[in-house]
C-alpha cells in the first residue's frame, strides 16, 4: 500500500462541492485531512462537510466582515510553518467569495500557495450552456441596484463572446426585465440553477422567454448563474424609452401609480426622484416646456398674461391703489376714474 504524502506548509486553495457530494476530489480529502486549520467562509456549513467525510480538523471563519484582520492572523501562521487550507461554503475559493486578500498577502510575502482544483458554477454552467466557450467573460454578480445593473449591463451591449454572472434568487426577475430593456427582448440568456443537485435545470431562450418563465413561477430557487449570449451581427438597436414612455409602460403592465413609477425609474437609471420627475414633466408637456424656453413664443393656458389692471383683492379691501412708481401705465387721479370702478 503506498505511503500517504506529507502535506508540506503552505497555503491550500480548497475547492468544495457546489451541491453533490461526491463531487469533491480525493486530494481535497486528503489536504483536510492533513491540514492544521481550515478557514471557512461560514463554519457551520463547512462543518457539514466535514462531518460526512470523517474528518475532524479545527476551523476559523473568514469572511468578508473580518477578512481585514484574520488575512493578518493567518499570514503569521503560515510564515511559522503552518499548513492551512481555505474553502468557501462552495467552489472555489476567492471566485466571488472571500479569499483574495489572504491570497495577495501569502504571494506578497512569498509563501506557497497551492490550488485544489474542483467544482466551479461558472464553468458548469457555462460548457452545458449552448454558448460559445471561447472567448467568455465572467464578471461576479450584477450591481444589486438596477440603474446600476443596467449600465453594467450596457458595457456588453456589443459583446461578442459569452458573459456570465452569479444573480441571487430574489433579483434574477428583476435583472431579466433590465437585461430586456437593457440588452434587447431577442438578446438569447440562459439560466442555469441548482447546479449539480436534485433540482438541476437550465433555461435556455430569449430574455422575453425566460423572464416570461420567471414570471409565471413567481420565484426561481437556488443558487442561479445567468450567462448572456453574444450580441448577434446584424441586431437591431435597443430603443431607449423616454421617462414618460417608461412611466406609461410600468403604469400598465405593474400597476404602479405615478409616484411609485418615478421612483423605481430613479432607481433604474440612477438619477434623484426630482430629476426624473423633472423628465417626466418635459416629455409629458414638451409644447408648454419649449414655449417657456422661447421668451417670443405666445403664452399658453396655464401661464396667461396678465391684464395690467389685475390686482390682488387685497388692495380693494383697503382701498389702496394697485398703481405704483414702477408700472408703466399712466396712474390716473380719484377724481378722472371713481374708485368703484375699479372692480375686476
Amino acid at each position: 500500500m503506498p505511503v500517504e504524502r506529507i502535506l508540506a506548509p503552505g497555503l491550500y486553495l480548497v475547492a468544495t462541492p457546489i451541491g453533490n457530494l461526491e463531487d469533491i476530489t480525493l486530494r481535497a480529502l486528503r489536504v483536510l485531512k492533513q491540514a492544521d486549520l481550515i478557514a471557512c467562509e461560514d463554519t457551520r456549513q463547512t462543518q457539514k462537510l466535514l462531518n460526512h467525510f470523517g474528518i475532524e480538523k479545527p476551523t476559523i471563519s473568514y469572511h468578508e466582515h473580518n477578512e481585514g484582520g484574520r488575512a493578518a492572523e493567518l499570514i503569521e501562521r503560515l510564515a511559522q510553518g503552518a499548513r492551512i487550507a481555505m474553502v468557501s461554503d462552495t467552489g472555489t475559493p476567492g471566485i466571488s467569495d472571500p479569499g483574495f486578500r489572504l491570497i495577495a498577502l501569502a504571494v506578497e510575502r512569498q509563501l506557497e500557495v497551492v490550488p485544489i482544483p474542483g467544482p466551479a458554477a461558472l464553468i458548469a454552467a457555462l460548457v452545458p450552456s449552448g454558448f460559445p466557450l471561447h472567448p467568455f467573460s465572467f464578471r461576479g454578480f450584477l450591481p444589486p441596484k438596477s440603474g446600476a445593473r443596467r449600465r453594467a449591463l450596457d458595457e456588453i451591449r456589443e459583446s461578442k463572446q459569452t458573459e456570465i454572472f452569479y444573480e441571487a434568487p430574489h433579483r434574477i426577475r428583476e435583472a431579466l426585465e433590465d437585461v430586456v430593456a437593457t440588452l434587447g427582448a431577442e438578446r438569447r440568456v440562459v439560466v442555469a440553477r441548482e447546479l449539480t443537485k436534485i433540482h438541476e435545470e437550465f433555461l435556455r431562450g430569449t430574455a422575453t422567454e425566460i423572464l416570461a418563465i420567471a414570471n409565471a413561477r413567481g420565484e426561481l430557487k437556488g443558487e442561479i448563474v445567468l450567462l448572456i449570449g453574444p450580441a448577434a451581427e446584424n441586431a437591431a438597436p435597443v430603443p431607449t424609452l423616454s421617462v414618460r414612455e417608461r412611466v406609461d409602460q410600468l403604469m400598465r403592465d405593474d400597476k404602479l401609480d405615478e409616484k411609485a413609477a418615478l421612483k423605481k425609474i430613479a432607481r433604474e437609471r440612477g438619477i434623484s426622484k426630482s430629476e426624473a420627475y423633472r423628465e417626466w414633466q418635459l416629455n409629458k408637456y414638451p409644447r408648454e416646456a419649449s414655449s417657456a424656453s422661447d421668451p417670443t413664443s405666445p403664452p399658453t393656458p396655464s401661464s396667461p398674461l396678465r391684464s395690467p389692471l389685475c390686482r390682488p383683492r387685497a388692495c380693494l379691501a383697503r382701498r389702496i391703489s394697485p398703481w405704483h412708481s414702477s408700472s408703466p401705465y399712466p396712474s390716473p387721479s380719484s377724481s378722472e376714474i371713481p374708485f368703484r370702478q375699479w372692480r375686476p
